[in-house]
């Protein structure tokens, strides 16, 4: 091999090389998901009574930990609606209410009580979260507004007066409260996927991870 063959030959190594660790540095790395969550908080996780968007049966359980008040649970909710329709029946919703902003998530959380009692919680939901900006802006809502608001979703005020005040709703906020605290919920919203967190947090991160969940489920 002459001199001119030796270089062009070094040549041609280095750009190889420089080539492939470019490709190393830049490709996408794997996914990596959290350890599942400690089987002692398993219980903590979900309640009997907790409301369910989606089958019962579904093989992938989305917790959210949500306040109704809570301007980025607003937003993530056509996200999450959106991952439940791609995924159709093998992803449910487990909502956990997490009255973080005092006064006026906690009387969102009596009237999304009242719905599901009534039979209309979905509507009365999207009714709630779309008109949050009228009632959740200052921290308490005008007397009656919620009511108002779920009303125009099919929820009997009248009924749901006495609903609100019920023993049973209260003892739901006080559960809820001590499972956030036993889980140790500091945002909202937080997602758990078949008990495994989203790590970072993201939207992309929770779709990639519901996406690995339901082919695990399905494999």
């Amino acid at each position: 091999m002459n001199r001119r063959s030796l270089i062009l030959s070094v040549l041609a190594l280095g750009v190889a090389g420089f080539g492939g660790a470019t490709w190393l540095a830049t490709r996408p790395g794997p996914i990596v998901e959290a350890e599942p969550l400690a089987p002692e908080l398993a219980q903590a996780m979900i309640r009997p009574y907790s409301p369910v968007l989606g089958p019962e049966e579904a093989p992938v359980t989305i917790v959210e930990f949500f306040d109704p008040a809570c301007e980025a649970c607003r937003a993530f909710h056509p996200i999450v609606k959106d991952i439940m329709a791609e995924h159709g029946d093998a992803v449910r919703v487990v909502i956990r209410y997490t009255p973080f902003h005092g006064e006026a998530s906690e009387e969102a959380i009596r009237v999304l009580e009242a719905a599901r009692m009534q039979g209309v919680f979905e509507p009365v939901l999207e009714a709630v979260l779309r008109e949050q900006p009228n009632w959740a802006s200052h921290g308490a809502p005008a007397p009656g507004r919620l009511l108002q608001i779920a009303a125009t979703a099919g929820l009997d005020v009248d009924a749901a007066r006495t609903q609100i005040l019920s023993p049973g709703v209260v003892a739901i906020l006080n559960q809820d409260r001590a499972d956030v605290e036993t889980v140790g919920i500091r945002q909202t919203p937080t997602f758990f996927v078949n008990g495994i967190s989203p790590d970072p947090f993201g939207e992309a991160e929770l779709r990639r991870l519901v996406a690995a969940q339901v082919a695990a489920a399905q494999s």
